[in-house]
């Protein structure tokens, strides 16, 4: 098969304790979860939860310091963060 230009790489993480990866294809999350940040943000009243999608290349890894590149006149950077867990038996 031909790309017109080639695919991103597979996204995984490690998986704590061990040397094993956990590959991510997509995030499926829950937003105004949090009534404190609602707040911070200028909401009034708590707003029912909505969900959202996250791709697995938003992914990076817990490991380390992150930097985070955004366009020079931004006055107010607001980042999420969203707690990846994975269950299994």
């Amino acid at each position: 098969m031909s790309y017109v230009f080639p695919p991103a790489p597979r996204v995984s993480v490690p998986v704590t304790g061990g040397s094993a990866l956990f590959p991510v294809r997509r995030i499926y999350c829950v937003g105004r979860n949090y009534a404190a940040h609602a707040a911070e943000m200028g909401a009034d009243t708590r707003e029912p939860p909505f969900f959202f999608m996250k791709p697995g290349d938003a992914v990076v890894s817990g490991a380390g310091e992150l930097a985070i590149a955004y366009p020079p006149l931004t006055n107010n950077l607001h980042h999420e963060v969203e707690l990846v867990v994975a269950l299994g038996a």
